[in-house]
């Protein structure tokens, strides 16, 4: 459009093709100085840089629950890593997805668990840490992927 409105101003005295090409980087030129800075962030290792410089910070799961909670990308990050734990939930075997499940999405104590799924306190405890060990494995072999 622009090459358009401005083929008045076309002088003829050089290559069609040039003038074009010229308005074309003009164009480049204009939007490059525009465009803001972006920050990529890998929530597994040291951030990535912010239009190539060299700035590292990682960001563990520490930094994640101190960061403000109106945050846009902590918020993002916070919601990707629950998607990740309820879909590994969902992998679990049933003895140990009801624990879990029950421990920390119900918030109930282990003798409530215990009252609840009729079991012995001692295997509810060890259902709840086989199942926490499994639900790592699960998690950490997906972020390897």
């Amino acid at each position: 459009m622009t090459a358009y409105r401005s083929l008045a101003s076309w002088r003829g005295d050089g290559p069609f093709g040039a003038w074009l090409t010229r308005i074309a980087v003009r164009i480049a030129l204009r939007q490059v100085g525009q465009r803001r800075s972006v920050t990529w962030l890998d929530p597994t290792g040291p951030a990535a840089t912010s239009r190539g410089d060299a700035s590292s910070a990682a960001i563990d799961a520490h930094s994640i629950a101190a960061a403000p909670r109106t945050d846009p990308a902590m918020l993002a990050i916070r919601s990707e890593r629950a998607t990740e734990v309820r879909t590994a939930l969902a992998a679990l075997a049933e003895p140990y997805r009801e624990v879990v499940t029950l421990r920390f999405f119900g918030e109930l104590s282990l003798e409530e668990i215990a009252r609840q799924t009729e079991r012995p306190l001692g295997t509810v405890k060890t259902h709840l840490r086989r199942g926490l060990l499994q639900l790592r494995a699960i998690v950490d072999a997906r972020g390897d992927a």
